[in-house]
């Protein structure tokens, strides 16, 4: 399946040049391993779409929602550090 998802230019020129090779979404649309993820860039101060593209086929993805990463980690902490997500090569 196909996905397209907006992504702001800062973060579509890290993709472009290989730094960043993870993408941090809501869950709020289905996506699964094996997928290919359109990432189209938006400029979000003109509110449009740039015409640049790339696509990206999808590895592993894993979905949480906060009250089950209590598990690992208090709400208090979590609340005060925020979370980061960790790229491994």
């Amino acid at each position: 399946m196909k996905i397209e998802k907006k992504i702001w230019p800062e973060y579509f020129e890290k993709i472009l040049d290989g730094k960043k090779t993870f993408e941090l979404r809501l869950n709020d649309f289905e996506i699964n391993e094996g997928d290919t993820l359109i990432l189209k860039e938006w400029d979000p101060d003109t509110k449009e779409y740039t015409g640049r593209e790339v696509e990206k086929k999808v590895g592993y993805v894993g979905k949480w929602k906060i009250d089950e990463l209590t598990k690992f980690w208090s709400r208090e902490d979590i609340d005060k550090n925020g979370l980061q997500v960790i790229s491994l090569k």
